[in-house]
């Protein structure tokens, strides 16, 4: 296990007032009013394969919930490329994460966003964004560009409070997995995991 480097204390109503200040000013945008749940975050990172080669990309990490449960799961953090839109995140992300990469930037254009920060295929990424809040064809498109940046089989790990999936079932171009719901956290949130089909 990777010993947790000794970050600055994060009290949960401190986070819980950024969220909800960065969800008032900007509700599409932020899309919870809380950050995600331990439960919920470990869910989250138990679809990443640790030992898999290659960066792991975290989109909308927020306060940085999901990002520790990553590490905890045994990603080392110099590999974790975190994206988040929100500025004041962006400097909260740094001074958890000294080691990650944190990029300031739209997920939606991902490729551009990134630039040459992710130069080997991703082991996985793994989404907080609230893609109910954009129309069906920007989902996919995020869901292209997540595959085409990831090694074949890497999954696209995405939580949604909604009952049905964020992204369609498409069988011909990925499969799709849903875990079991997660009932501790608020409100009770699922994960779905997509992985591409081989050509």
């Amino acid at each position: 296990m990777i010993e947790l480097r000794r970050r600055e204390e994060k009290p949960p109503l401190e986070d819980e007032a950024r969220f909800l200040k960065s969800w008032v000013e900007r509700p599409l945008v932020t899309g919870a009013v809380s950050p995600s749940g331990r439960m919920l975050a470990r869910t989250m990172a138990s679809y990443v394969d640790p030992h898999l080669d290659g960066p792991v990309i975290e989109l909308g990490p927020g306060t940085g919930p999901v990002t520790e449960a990553i590490i905890r799961r045994g990603v080392a953090p110099e590999r974790l490329i975190l994206v988040e839109f929100n500025p004041d995140f962006c400097k909260l992300l740094r001074r958890r994460f000294p080691a990650a990469t944190v990029v300031e930037g739209d997920a939606y254009g991902l490729a551009e966003t990134l630039g040459n920060s992710a130069a080997r295929p991703a082991a996985a990424v793994v989404s907080s964004l609230p893609l109910f809040t954009k129309p069906l064809p920007m989902r996919v498109a995020l869901l292209n560009d997540a595959f085409d940046l990831m090694r074949s089989g890497a999954p696209f790990v995405q939580f949604t409070y909604a009952v049905v999936p964020p992204i369609p079932k498409d069988a011909a171009h990925y499969s799709v997995t849903a875990s079991n719901r997660v009932w501790w956290n608020l409100p009770p949130a699922r994960v779905w995991v997509y992985r591409a089909r081989r050509a």
